[in-house]
């Protein structure tokens, strides 16, 4: 049983809690600082349950939290990666349209990256798609060479590696249960006891909203997890990608569409779909938690989000269970693809908050008071900008909390 006592306690091991941790120790070695994870094993769930990209900063609203944050995390994350030998690559992604109704935006995309800073973007024709991903097919194209793929499980190991060993406690199988003040301490009760600190910061990723509700600071929104399920080319039809192909956003959904992604290792992933889980880690599509299940579907938020998407929902739900589906959503933009070229498998869950009116919270949201900061919501592309995420958080916490 744990009874410990720290300056400061981050909970979440997760790549924005470790992240955190390291940018706090860096700036601040001599506090006492301890992350607590849930489970016995860091990275558990969206930190490693992913595609791997490096994003650019494409998508996202200028002059929001994630486009800056992502530029500055990328370009952290890239010197990290080359200082600790983690490869990364910048292998590129080209977003392909094939319906001419999706000229424009492709090209409201083009304005928003360029806004961004995104660096050397290129317009495509059909000639320059084929040059890029030979079997690739489009009638336009936007192409970013400096998005990358990296093993992010490697980065949570180094990330953990450089908070030992600048004097940080990592406390495995430490689900904190409760949040309470006891004078001038936090106290966080946990499963294998109490742990005391002077302030606190959480980054619980699927549990956000509810570790945010213990201290009263949990804000309007919710988490709403979705599972995404890929399904992995076979060896003999990895010749088909040579980095990214995405189709083009519809700006009225936060997710992306299906698309194909080397991997590091050289395997290829087409997806995911966006479904949502019927459990917090839902990753399987048996998975069911009535606890969870009810908490969402009792929530405003959710009705309203299903009222107004409940086609799409379903042509996802479609998507999920019929591979012929699936297949011909990516066939649109890679032809040569056929089924047998796909295994089903792996999947993983997006933590994604809800507010009360049914939006889907884009941006990253951060918040609480005092003693207390939440990151309440920090979906992709948060891996890729969690050192910038860290960097924030801890700049906050030191005029916040006082670390002087």
């Amino acid at each position: 049983m744990t009874d410990q006592t720290f300056d400061v306690v981050i909970v979440g091991g997760g790549i924005v809690g470790l992240a955190t941790a390291l940018q706090l120790l860096r700036r601040r070695p001599a506090i006492r600082l301890g992350l607590l994870e849930r489970e016995a094993q860091l990275g558990s769930h969206q930190s490693t349950h992913n595609s791997g990209v490096v994003h650019a900063g494409l998508y996202y609203t200028p002059g929001s939290l994630k486009a800056r944050l992502c530029r500055e995390g990328k370009a952290d994350l890239e010197r990290f990666c080359e200082e600790h030998d983690i490869p990364l690559q910048r292998v590129g992604k080209l977003v392909v349209a094939t319906d001419p109704e999706e000229l424009p935006r492709l090209a409201a995309l083009r304005e928003r990256a360029t806004a961004n800073g995104v660096d050397g973007l290129e317009d495509v024709g059909p000639e320059r798609i084929r040059e890029i991903e030979p079997h690739a097919v489009g009638i336009a194209g936007l192409y970013s060479p400096g998005t990358g793929i990296v093993d992010y499980g490697r980065v949570v190991a180094a990330y953990a590696a450089e908070v030992t060993a600048a004097g940080g406690t990592i406390l495995l199988s430490h689900r904190v249960t409760a949040l309470r003040t006891d004078g001038q301490a936090q106290v966080l009760e946990t499963t294998r006891g109490a742990v005391r600190a002077a302030s606190v910061i959480t980054c619980a990723g699927l549990w956000a909203d509810r570790v945010a509700a213990m201290t009263g600071g949990g804000g309007s929104e919710r988490i709403i997890p979705f599972r995404g399920d890929f399904y992995t080319f076979r060896a003999e039809a990895r010749a088909l990608v040579n980095g990214l192909i995405y189709p083009v956003p519809d700006p009225r959904f936060p997710f992306l569409g299906v698309h194909l992604t080397k991997r590091i290792d050289g395997g290829v992933l087409a997806g995911p779909n966006a479904v949502l889980a019927f459990a917090r880690t839902g990753y399987r599509r048996t998975d069911i938690n009535p606890a969870d299940l009810a908490s969402y579907l009792a929530f405003p938020g959710f009705i309203r989000l299903a009222r107004r998407f409940w086609r799409t929902g379903l042509a996802e739900m479609w998507r999920d269970v019929s591979k012929a589906a699936f297949l011909a959503s990516c066939q649109r933009y890679l032809p040569a693809l056929q089924g047998r070229h796909l295994v089903f498998g792996p999947s993983g869950v997006r933590a994604q908050a809800l507010d009360p009116d049914g939006t889907l919270v884009d941006d990253f949201r951060l918040g609480g008071e005092g003693a207390i900061l939440h990151v309440r919501n920090a979906p992709s592309p948060a891996a890729t900008a969690s050192l910038a995420i860290g960097r924030e958080l801890a700049e906050t916490a030191i005029t916040r909390f006082g670390l002087g």
